[in-house]
């Protein structure tokens, strides 16, 4: 009877320890079935003062590389910040599963025809009265991504509520 209530025991002792480390590539499944459920994100760039400014944006699935495109108007401020400053961040936060994704990395101006066609959406052709002048594409590039899903038991530290971390530069 004792060494059924001990393999019990240790069966329960793996199995938690399992769901509270999962391995790197779950997390990184984590992180993009929370970036698909929360459709929408939030581009967070920064000013030349320095201040922060975080704006909604409708962007495209992310790439196997978790890669981000999204869509803007030529002549809005986030442009001109991210030629200025290319770091940038974006936020993920889906309110259902109380689980979001952080990410931090690196944001480029793309302005050729081919990437124009291939990340657009019908639904803007209001918002752009001529695609050729008036769109543009935001490429993120990631570095670094912070993950918390209470759905998958993935929370932070007990002290310091430091998250799980992705870490997507190459060694």
């Amino acid at each position: 009877m004792k060494s059924i209530l001990f393999s019990l025991f240790l069966i329960v002792l793996v199995s938690c320890k399992k769901d509270s480390e999962p391995l790197k590539t779950d997390l990184k499944e984590i992180a993009k079935e929370i970036m698909v459920n929360a459709k929408n994100c939030a581009l967070i760039t920064v000013d030349a003062k320095g201040i922060a400014h975080a704006r909604a944006m409708d962007p495209f699935l992310p790439e196997e590389d978790f890669t981000v495109w999204m869509g803007t108007n030529s002549k809005s401020l986030k442009v001109s910040q991210i030629q200025q400053n290319e770091n940038v961040t974006l936020y993920y936060f889906d309110k259902e599963n109380a689980s979001y994704v952080t990410l931090q990395g690196v944001a480029s101006i793309v302005n050729t025809k081919k990437e124009k066609e291939q990340f657009w959406k019908k639904e803007w052709e209001n918002f752009y009265k001529n695609k050729a002048t008036d769109y543009l594409l935001i490429k993120f590039t990631p570095n670094s991504a912070n993950v918390i899903s209470e759905k998958h038991s993935i929370l932070g530290e007990s002290i310091t509520w430091k998250t799980p971390q992705i870490n997507f530069r190459k060694k």
